[in-house]
This record gives structure tokens, sequence and C-alpha cells, in this order.
């Protein structure tokens, strides 16, 4: 079976050589690439190409991991890629990973790209529980990435549930509270409402910063031995190399950085540390394995190399960047104050219009309700005039019954003369036809009053129908005489061009972004200030819903470590006060 395998894997190797090339997949943390790459290509070669590929310039950072047995190991610079024990298999995968990190990434990371990789391992890292994270500082860790993903935060478009497909959190962090995703979503949220106005890379920084206070941040840890024999954990980072007991990876019990380490090598197993100090003793342990070893040693000399490398001037080519990314953050200050300006003429253009719409909805309103009553008034004089109309024949009527029955009364008495009795009888008739007479005058009397008063009814009908109409003329000549608004507030496309955003570099310019740098580091102080009284704040909310049953044993020593107001870097000076020989004394008496 081995030979059948040896002699696979050299048929492999011989049809590589015969192709003078082989396929490899890079792993990034967003995407994966395939390259063809030579057969006498070194590793140094392999990762100036994947660095190219990304726009990549600090490549002192990352390296190009991959697995072997039962653990990992990085691809050598200075060997052929196919020489070492990279997968057989093509295309061979390897993983584009940082190796080794900053002392403090505000400082040291100049490019975004490089901002922007760290921040999503590390990221990657807290939520697979690689690296420990209080509950507290996992919520404002989370509400920065949200941050970085979304952009401002806005009521109107991130309403509650939004974040429900989002991985944010910690299992370990979500289990031990006695709260719902929805609790947990509303403090991210609040919180993320407070990060208004920060671009991408602005939220990914402040990320990092909270995140390299982290005890777990950056440090690689190994299994190791002392000479008694008692297993321990070895950590590599960017400051040193920290001694932890098995079951506590927060708190070194010493440490040993690297302005205090002359040499380091290793023989088997043995792995051997010198002390600048030569009077002190010779630092040793043991691995498991000498794949380890290995391993251990490329870190440490990398880690060295950087921790020297930091303490040096800066090279000519990290001056060049770093001046190219003040110009690129003095641009994008002056794009981002562009854009904020033309937002706020938009969002005042907005308003504007807003309230030119709700006016003329009121104009039209009250046009209408003036249309209204005019018909009503129109309407009403109308049956005003009918009844006036009716009045008036009624009146003619009245005074034509009127005529007649003074004719009457004078046939009759025309023909009084007649006789006695017929005297009587027509002065009868004569006194009742006075009072018919009489009654119909009354009647015809007012009959014509209420006719002058209808009339009148008319009249005044008419008039108001004339000031109904003067209004409604007013009216409609306010909504259509109204001034329009000026074009510079109309709202304009959101589109930019290159016109819109171009922008000269002056002294001036510089002068001012040099001044709000200055501004900054004074403001460091009181920035940190507030960190932690949020963290305390958010700490203080969710306190009372914990489970201290399913606290992990990290969880424990955390807690500890913050009633007695220890952190990472308090811990790691108070360590490297003790001289070196009592360090290694104590390292051999664990």
């Amino acid at each position: 079976m081995a030979s059948n395998l040896a002699a696979k894997l050299g048929w492999n190797s011989l049809v590589r050589k015969q192709n003078r090339s082989f396929n490899v997949r890079i792993c990034t943390m967003e995407s994966d690439m395939e390259f063809s790459c030579e057969t006498k290509w070194k590793g140094k070669e392999l990762l100036e190409l994947v660095c190219r590929t990304l726009g990549l310039r600090e490549t002192w950072f990352f390296g190009l991991r991959y697995h072997v047995k039962d653990t990992v190991a990085w691809l050598k610079m200075d060997k052929k890629v196919l020489d070492q024990e990279v997968p057989k298999e093509e295309p061979i995968t390897l993983h584009f990973l940082a190796k080794f990190y900053p002392e403090n990434v505000e400082e040291e990371l100049v490019q975004d790209i490089t901002q922007h990789l760290f921040f999503l391992q590390v990221k990657k890292k807290i939520l697979e529980e690689e690296i420990h994270c209080p509950p507290e500082a996992s919520v404002l860790l989370a509400s920065y990435a949200v941050h970085a993903k979304y952009g401002d935060y806005n009521p109107n478009v991130h309403k509650p549930g939004f974040l429900s497909q989002e991985e944010l959190l910690p299992k370990r962090v979500i289990n031990l509270y006695q709260m719902t995703a929805e609790m947990w979503e509303e403090r991210i949220a609040a919180c993320y409402a407070e990060h208004r106005g920060r671009t991408r890379e602005e939220a990914e920084m402040e990320y990092l910063k909270i995140a390299q206070d982290l005890d777990m941040y950056g440090v690689n840890y190994f299994s190791i031995r002392n000479k008694k024999g008692t297993d321990l954990l070895l950590g590599v980072d960017a400051l040193g190399l920290h001694i932890y007991e098995p079951d506590n990876r927060l708190t070194p019990k010493c440490s040993f950085p690297w302005n205090e380490i002359r040499n380091i090598s290793y023989s088997d197993k043995e792995f051997t540390i010198k002390p600048l100090d030569k009077k002190a003793k010779v630092f040793k342990f043991n691995s498991s394995r000498l794949r380890v070893n290995k391993l251990i040693l490329q870190l440490c000399v990398g880690s060295h190399d950087l921790f020297m490398r930091r303490r040096r001037v800066d090279s000519l080519e990290v001056q060049q960047m770093k001046a190219q990314a003040r110009e690129e953050r003095a641009r994008r200050q002056v794009e981002r104050q562009l854009l904020n300006q033309e937002k706020q003429r938009r969002e005042e253009a907005e308003r504007m219009r807003d309230e030119l719409e709700r006016r003329l909805v009121r104009l039209q309103d009250e046009a209408r309700m003036a249309n209204e009553a005019l018909l009503r008034s129109e309407q009403t004089a109308d049956l005003l005039a009918e009844k006036a109309q009716i009045a008036e024949e009624e009146a003619k009527l009245l005074a034509q019954k009127a005529a007649e029955a003074e004719a009457e009364m004078k046939r009759i008495k025309a023909t009084a003369m007649r006789g006695h009795e017929e005297r009587r009888v027509m002065e009868h008739k004569m006194l009742e036809a006075d009072r018919m007479a009489l009654k119909m005058a009354d009647q015809s009397q007012r009959r014509a009053k209420e006719a002058e008063q209808l009339k009148q009814d008319l009249l005044e009908a008419r008039q108001s129908e004339q000031r109904a109409k003067h209004k409604l003329l007013e009216i409609t000549s306010r909504v259509y005489m109204y001034p329009a608004p000026p074009m510079d507030c109309m709202p304009p496309e959101l589109s930019f061009s290159k016109e819109n955003v171009s922008f000269d570099f002056k002294d001036t310019d510089m002068k001012r972004l040099s001044m709000e740098i200055e501004k900054e580091k004074v403001e460091y102080m009181e920035k940190s200030k507030h960190l932690q009284e949020q963290l305390n704040e958010l700490k203080t909310e969710i306190e009372s819903l914990k489970l201290k049953e399913r606290q992990t044993p990290l969880d424990v020593v955390h807690d500890h470590n913050a009633e007695r107001g220890t952190s990472k870097h308090s811990t790691f000076k108070k360590l490297t006060l003790q001289s070196t020989k009592s360090r290694v004394a104590f390292f051999e008496e664990l």
C-alpha cells in the first residue's frame, strides 16, 4: 500500500516536471483564486504573485499556510514550492492568511486592503472562538462589523429582523445568556446607530483596535513541557514569548520580550532560547514533534524581525506607502465632505419640496372648499330667485282679485238705489265686500312685503356669490403665482462624475489634515475612556440575564482578571519587570 502511494506521488512529481507547471488554488478570506505556476518557482515568487493580484504591498504580515498530517505549516519563501510538504493533489490548496500580527494596528497597517484582510481574519477567529472575547466586547465588535457591511444606520431601511441571517456573536456568548435573537439584535443595533458618519475602513479599524486588546489576539499556542515534564503552553506573538498553564490561555505565568532574546534554536524535539543576559540560564523546553519545532522557529524568527523592524526608521518603501495612504485619506476626507454637503443639500431640497407639496395640497383643499361653497351659494341664489318669482306672481294675482272686488263694490253701490230692502241687502253685501276687500288688500300688502324680502335675500345671495368668486380667484392666483424653488435647491440625481470628486491637494489641506491627526492623538484618552464606559454599560445591561453555570473556564478566568483590574498589557509589563534569570528559574519550577 505504502509502495503504491509512493509510486503514485513519484508519478505526479514526474508529470509536473514534464509539464513544467502546476496549478495552485489560493483560498483567501473572501474568495478563491487559481494560478498556474512553474515548477521552479519558490514560495516567495508564489506569495508575490498572490499579493500583486490582491494589490497588497505589506507582504511581510502574510504567508501561505497548508495542512500537513495533524498540524499546519507555512510555505517557506526560500525553497521551491514542490520541494516542500504541500498537498500532492492538483490543484494544490494553500490558504493566504496573516502570519504575523502588528503591535498597534492603527500605526502599522497602512493599506486599506491589509486592514480589511486582518479584519476578516480576526472576525472569523472571534466567531469561531479561537480568540476569547467577553460578551460586552462581542456586542460592540458586532456593531462595527455591521457598520462595515451596511454603512450608516437608517431606521427606515434597517428595520427589526435585518440581522436575523447574520452570524455576529460567538455561540458561547449566545448560550451564556437568557436572551432571544431579537434582544441581541436590539443591543447590537443600538450600538450600530451610534457609529453614524464612519466609513467602512474606519469601522474596520475601530473593530481591530478593540480586538487587539483581547488576551488571545495574535497569539499562536503550542503544547510544550519543561525539564520537570510539566505540560504547559507556549504563546508566540508580536511582543515575545509567553508561558501559560494548559487551562488558562488568557494570563501568562511568565513572559520573555523579543529584546531580551539573543538566540533561538532547536535540536530534535528540544527547543533552546538564549537570553540576552549571558548570566541567565538557557531557556529550554520540549515539544511533541519536530515539525512543531520548525513551525515555532518560523514564527519566532518572523515575529522577532518585525519587532526589530518597528523600532528602526521606516524604509523608503514604507515611507512612500504611508505618504500615499495619507494622501488617499485626505482625498477620501474631501470626497466625504463633498458627499455630506451634497446629502445635506439634497435633504434640504427634499424638505423644501415636501413643504411645497404640503402647502399645495392645503391650497388645493381650500380651493375645493371654496368651489363647493360657491356652488352651494349659486344653488341657494337660484332657489331664492325661483321663490321671488312665485311671490311676484301671487302678488299680481292678489292685486287682480282686489281690483275685481273693488269693481264689484262699485256695481253694488250703483244698484243700491233700487230699493230699501235691496239697499239693506246691498249695504250688507257692501260691508261684506268691504271686509273682503280689506282682507284682500291686507293679504296683497303682506305678499308684497314677502316679495320685497325675497328680492332682498336674492340680492344678498348674489353678493355672497360675488364674494365666493372673488375668494376663489384669490386662492387660484396664490396656487399658480407661488414661486418655484430655486434650481440649486432641487434634489439632484444621485450620480457623481469625476468632476464632482476631483480635488487638488494643496499645502493648506495637508496642514489641516496634520492638525486633525494631532487633535485625534489628544482625544485618544477620552475615546478610550468612552469605550470603557460603553463596555461597562453593555455588561451591566445583560449581566442580570447571565447563566453562570454555563460559563467556560476561560470566562471564569476573564471575570477574575476583570475584578482584579488586570489586562493583557499590564500583565505583560508586570512580568517583564522581573529579571530574566528569575523568569527562567520560575519556568523550570512550574
